[in-house]
């Protein structure tokens, strides 16, 4: 699913204040869903309950004001059901609510009838809320053939699979996510072959390498004019390590943001922006194959 190629000249700035780089900070999962779809969900456990909404969320949701900065939730939508009042509290608080699918599951290989029948159903039940999805984010990172088609029929503007730079397709904006800057790259077992591919061991990594990555890129999206999209997840949030790492990192885009260098804000707004200025600064478009 490669890009068009357009010949126009690329603009040198991001955003309505003309800003060297555009940011987003997002965060997928939230609650059992994810658990509930690989069967990992022990079945006498009541729903409803998940640390990662009742302990880990408010205290995201708090670091997120005391920085001043807002994000992008791609939930999935039977969240709708367990968590109401959480999804709420979220768009309340100036953040974005977008879609991640109905209960996680893996996208790449869905029949369009399957992902057509996916997206319908958690649109309608965070609609259900009033919390409209612009954006959908597939888990496992890929697409297939027939989903962006799909999500322009059902009123989406933007997906963000994983890969690189940004640009529009078919009338969508594609914001991507790079695997290598993610939490779970850092520190989930399942990532361990990539790990070992690019590092020669499989161990998990540290929070400071994780921050040590996240400030490199933070460094080479300014010198290049380009996009990132920042990606956390609640769930591997708790550690106290961890959470200082994520502290540091939303300190530096908050500077970034205060200084004039970078735009911070929400994938909707960003993709809003994209689809008006469909060529712009930095790296081109690319979306990315790797199976995790």
């Amino acid at each position: 699913m490669d890009p068009p190629q357009d010949t126009r000249a690329p603009s040198s700035s991001w955003g309505p204040d003309s800003r060297r780089a555009a940011i987003s900070l997002t965060f997928d999962n939230l609650g059992e869903a994810a658990d509930l779809e690989r069967g990992l969900w022990p079945a006498d456990r009541p729903l409803g309950h998940h640390f990662s909404v009742r302990r880990v969320l408010p205290r995201l949701l708090d670091l997120l004001d005391e920085t001043g900065l807002r994000a992008t939730f791609f939930v999935e939508g039977l969240n709708a059901r367990l968590y109401p009042e959480a999804l709420l509290e979220i768009s309340g608080r100036g953040h974005e609510v977008a879609c991640h699918g109905w209960r996680h599951e893996y996208w790449a290989g869905l029949s369009p009838a399957e992902e057509a029948r996916l997206l319908e159903r958690s649109a309608r039940e965070l609609e259900g809320l009033g919390l409209r999805p612009r954006g959908f984010r597939p888990p496992g990172g890929r697409l297939n053939p027939a989903s962006l088609d799909l999500l322009r029929e059902r009123g989406f503007t933007y997906c963000s699979p994983a890969g690189s730079g940004a640009g529009t397709l078919e009338g969508l904006a594609v914001l991507p996510f790079g695997w290598r800057l993610i939490d779970a790259y850092h520190y989930l077992p399942r990532f361990g072959p990539l790990r070992r591919s690019d590092t020669g061991s499989d161990n998990p990594l540290p929070p400071s390498r994780l921050q040590e990555a996240l400030d490199r890129a933070l460094d080479e999206t300014l010198r290049r004019r380009g996009y990132l999209s920042l990606l956390f997840h609640p769930f591997l949030q708790e550690p106290e390590d961890r959470f200082r790492a994520l502290r540091e990192t939303l300190e530096s885009l908050r500077h970034l943001a205060q200084e004039g260098a970078a735009w911070c804000a929400p994938c909707r707004e960003i993709a809003s922006w994209l689809r008006e200025n469909p060529i712009p600064p930095g790296n081109p478009l690319s979306l990315d194959a790797t199976e995790t």
